[in-house]
């Protein structure tokens, strides 16, 4: 254990170093962008003076490095600036957008997790035949189909051909929304009581979930498919096989747990991913998500609200790389090595 816990420390260390570093490129990146970030904020009709003002209050005639500073510092203390297209702090805007996404995600996470290793397992155990076959056909698709095609897939038959699914927002008009407390509409409607706004949420984020989700399905089927495939040709697990151990109990019991360090790893950078590739899927359903906001910030060079989003998927790809890190080395211990 003493081990492990260096090991922890080790990539919480190193994950501070990469998210300076991260913080550095993308403020520099949003500064030297094409445009001129006072005419998009203040718009083409702007006078000089107004637009020189604005420049002066946001440091914007100041070199890069000395504009990052004054960003850090207020970054530091919570203040990531004003955005110029909602002229709302940045820091409200992602309240408002964060829990939409993160509920879209969380539900592509539950199909992910499930779907995948579960469809990897039978299908290594049904090596083979027509069921292995079929999982193998499929998850081709869902590899090489990108997620906004499914969205658009699913739009065509479930909302148009047959009308099953909404398709716009997170609630029909028609539908009292619940009371904001988490900014998770599930949640707040479960803490108001409200079941129709319950119900009427989960079937606005199955279509977009399921397209967010399917490709991640796939892959983690194959993954898993293989490694328990390589793993039943290890010399341990056919001595337990000979011994007359039953063949299900082998699987459970010396199979699964270490064939899914690859799959969890893939599955959670999938999870992580999620959070910058949702913004196609977002504007499809007009979800709105920070995903979506964050394309919104990029086509106007909203440069406050552009940081802002990058840093948040940059720290949910080290904080789910570190998870990762943890669950990898207490599934397997060489890899604390």
């Amino acid at each position: 254990m003493k081990g492990f816990g260096k090991f922890i420390i080790h990539r919480l260390l190193w994950s501070i170093f990469v998210l300076f570093g991260l913080s550095i490129l993308i403020f520099s990146i949003a500064r030297i962008m094409p445009g001129d970030a006072a005419t998009m904020a203040l718009g083409t009709r702007a006078t000089e003076e107004a637009k020189e003002a604005y420049r002066e209050k946001n440091h914007l005639n100041d070199s890069i490095p000395e504009q990052y500073v004054y960003w850090l510092a207020d970054a530091l203390s919570g203040d990531f600036g004003t955005s110029s297209q909602t002229k709302r702090e940045v820091v409200q805007d992602v309240k408002e957008y964060l829990p939409a996404t993160l509920e879209l995600i969380f539900f592509a996470a539950i199909l992910e997790i499930i779907g995948g290793i579960v469809l990897g397992v039978l299908s290594a155990r049904h090596e083979g035949g027509w069921f292995d076959n079929l999982i193998r056909i499929i998850s081709y698709f869902g590899i090489a189909t990108p997620s906004f095609v499914w969205a658009i897939l699913f739009m065509l038959i479930f909302s148009y051909a047959i009308p099953l699914m909404p398709t716009i927002g997170r609630l029909d008009s028609s539908v009292v929304a619940p009371p904001v407390v988490t900014g998770f509409m599930l949640i707040d409607s479960l803490l108001a009581g409200n079941m129709a706004a319950f119900g009427n949420a989960a079937k606005h984020l199955i279509m977009p979930a399921t397209a967010l989700a399917l490709s991640g399905i796939a892959q983690s089927a194959r993954i898993t498919r293989g490694s328990m495939l390589e793993n039943m040709k290890k010399d341990f697990v056919g001595s337990e096989i000979a011994s007359g151990m039953p063949l299900s109990r082998v699987y459970h019991k010396y199979v699964l747990k270490t064939s899914l360090t690859p799959t969890v790893s893939i599955i959670a950078l999938d999870i992580a991913a999620m959070l910058g590739n949702a913004f196609l899927v977002e504007n499809i359903y007009s979800f709105p998500g920070l995903s979506r906001y964050g394309v919104t910030a990029i086509m106007n060079k909203d440069l406050n609200a552009i940081v802002a989003v990058v840093l948040i998927i940059g720290v949910t790809f080290l904080i789910v790389n570190i998870i990762v890190d943890i669950i990898s080395a207490f599934l397997d211990p060489r890899v604390r090595l």
